[in-house]
């Protein structure tokens, strides 16, 4: 859902504007536990010419692609790494705290704050919620920044107890 509004929708519309393809698909890799390992975006163009590839980089580089991001050109089996922005995993511990924690405390309240502690400098991409943990993945240009933005919440705010965080790019 969040690879679509983010770079599938906005992408696709750049690409049918410039007349030079479309968005035809994308998919998701999930591990075992059913968090997202990894995303991909399908794209069908009329010519895969350097000046098609410098386009696609380009949009989706200025729409904020993590690092270690790359785009596979087919035609030719060759692969072009990109993008700059590093992530951050925030994984809010869902067993081991105390059962009025989680009787008076919100994700969604965390949710807000990261977005409220962490704006102009980098944001919530998307979510994630197991039968152990709930994760939020923030993208910016720096993981520890993004770190220190939020340590107050993490410090602060009861759910935040016994979390995680990790650099995820």
């Amino acid at each position: 859902m969040h690879r679509g509004e983010i770079f599938e929708y906005p992408l696709d519309e750049i690409l049918s504007k410039e007349l030079i393809g479309e968005v035809s698909g994308g998919g998701t890799l999930q591990s075992e536990s059913g968090e997202i390992e990894s995303c991909d975006i399908e794209i069908q163009v009329v010519n895969s010419d350097d000046k098609t590839v410098n386009i696609i980089k380009s949009e989706l580089e200025s729409m904020g692609v993590p690092k270690r991001s790359k785009i596979i050109i087919e035609e030719t089996d060759s692969e072009i790494k990109f993008g700059g922005l590093e992530g951050l995993a925030l994984y809010l511990n869902g067993t081991d705290l105390e059962d009025e924690v989680y009787e008076q405390s919100d994700s969604n309240y965390v949710y807000s704050e990261l977005d409220r502690l962490t704006e102009g400098k980098c944001r919530v991409y998307s979510y994630w919620q197991g039968t152990t943990e709930t994760a939020f993945y923030l993208y910016g240009n720096s993981f520890s920044e993004m770190k220190s933005l939020i340590s107050e919440l993490i410090d602060n705010y009861p759910l935040c107890q016994k979390c995680r965080i990790e650099q995820i790019a």
